[in-house]
């Protein structure tokens, strides 16, 4: 037919260079939100945007499940395409991220979600014992060929750019030659995790940023640095000490989503002075001033937990997409730790509520606003001493002996620092006086797993 031009005579479209994504669909960003499991979820994109968030990923998709079509429901809920509002204006830019070991099965995957996002992240970072026995994530770190051609195979066959996160080797050089291999597979952003695989739960430690810095040093592409952001003051220095184009950060959202809003916002004319909500589902809502608390010698600004946790939960209650139980369970125990610790009959009644596949939405989540407004009755004399200028804030924080960190008051959201790990020998002294009668254990309840779970790779 006349004016027909067939599929293998057609132009193809020219793929973005990883400049390209980043300055021109991404819009140059700065602050990154991690993909985390079971908690990147839309309800937490759209919370993670109205507080400084850039550009945030999808939480991690199984590829072999979400390209069968019998996984009808994982599909549904790993990324909704029904309801029209994942991947949609409000959720961009967005990039969907799969763990895979299969290039077949991730691409087929991938062409399901390549119309509703902006790239196509593959995990190469996850550390958990799920990915060692499903062999993806930073297990695959061992099969570079296998990794080359999973990043190459979406590389040549999607019409968007596909990027890669991993973690980093106890060796500088053989991470430099990991990071250099993805970018001749075709990764358009590399995202550095400065930690191993073995650095995971308690054993976390410290990111490494050197690693990231000689990562950036090496190759061409854009490079996200991840790891080590617990408060506003540490993004510029993140920033500074390892040259990345930006910052991902992953706990420190979980805990305080507004960790990437900056105190420099409320100076002058800004978008944070309005009160006003009209569309619970809007990226753009933000507070009046005055209903922050800013510290001196601290770039951040904070909000209470519960304010935070409520205005959550309007996401989840405003929105189509359906929201998983244990997504919303999981950031309320995270962003009210502070006072479930102290509060621990709270922490139990949060931890028995019990949601239904298929059952009452409304009732669900109304069972969660009693908790979280019970949370705020019982801390709001504690929030009035210091609106009131009864005593100052800077006067409420403390110092965390083992970390030299801050800590706040128990009714603002603020990150969680894992403990040291103790010793072997101060250890085994421990555990000898115990079995001597000296103490006793408490036995762990699931709801503190809840509070302290790592949750990306």
């Amino acid at each position: 037919m006349p004016g027909v031009v067939s599929d293998e005579h057609r132009p193809k479209r020219r793929k973005l260079s990883g400049g390209d994504l980043y300055r021109d669909v991404l819009g140059s960003p700065k602050l990154v939100v991690a993909p985390m499991v079971d908690q990147s979820e839309l309800s937490w994109r759209i919370l993670s945007r109205r507080y400084g968030a850039q550009l945030v990923y999808t939480p991690m998709i199984n590829a072999k499940m979400f390209a069968e079509s019998k996984h009808k429901s994982y599909k549904e809920q790993a990324f909704n395409l029904l309801n029209g509002e994942e991947g949609g204006s409000q959720d961009r830019p967005l990039i969907v991220q799969f763990a895979a070991n299969d290039p077949d099965q991730l691409l087929t995957a991938a062409k399901l979600v390549e119309a509703h996002c902006d790239a196509v992240d593959i995990n190469f970072g996850c550390p958990q014992d799920i990915a060692r026995r499903g062999r993806y994530g930073c297990y695959l770190q061992d099969d570079w060929d296998l990794v080359y051609r999973l990043i190459n195979t979406l590389h040549e066959n999607l019409s968007i750019p596909v990027t890669a996160k991993f973690r980093v080797f106890s060796s500088l050089s053989k991470t430099v030659e990991y990071a250099k291999m993805m970018e001749r597979a075709g990764a358009q952003i590399l995202t550095c995790h400065g930690r191993t695989r073995e650095q995971k739960g308690h054993n976390s430690g410290l990111a490494d940023w050197d690693k990231i810095r000689a990562v950036k040093d090496a190759v061409s592409v854009p490079v996200f640095a991840n790891g080590n952001v617990l408060f506003h003051d540490d993004i510029q220095r993140c920033l500074d000490a390892t040259g990345a184009d930006a910052i991902m950060t992953a706990e420190g959202n979980l805990y305080n989503p507004t960790v990437l809003l900056s105190a420099a916002s409320f100076q002058g004319p800004s978008s944070f002075t309005t009160a006003s909500l009209t569309n619970a589902l809007s990226t753009k809502f933000s507070r009046a001033t005055n209903e922050f608390f800013m510290l001196p010698n601290d770039t951040g600004a904070y909000l209470p937990h519960s304010t935070l946790a409520l205005e959550y939960l309007a996401i989840v209650r405003a929105l189509r997409t359906p929201t998983a139980g244990s997504a919303i369970k999981g950031h309320l125990f995270k962003l009210l730790r502070p006072m479930l610790l102290s509060e621990t009959d709270l922490r139990d009644r949060l931890g028995r509520v019990r949601g239904r596949p298929g059952g009452d939405k409304d009732e669900l989540l109304k069972e969660y606003e009693d908790i979280v407004r019970e949370v705020e009755a019982r801390l709001q004399s504690e929030i009035d001493q210091v609106q009131k200028g009864k005593v100052t804030l800077e006067g409420l924080v403390k110092v965390d002996e083992s970390t030299g960190l801050r800590v706040l008051p128990r009714w603002l959201a603020q990150p969680y620092f894992r403990p040291l790990q103790v010793k072997n020998e101060q250890k085994e002294a421990k555990e000898g006086h115990r079995s001597a009668g000296g103490g006793t254990e408490t036995k762990k309840k699931p709801e503190d797993d809840a509070m302290t779970n790592g949750v990306e790779g």
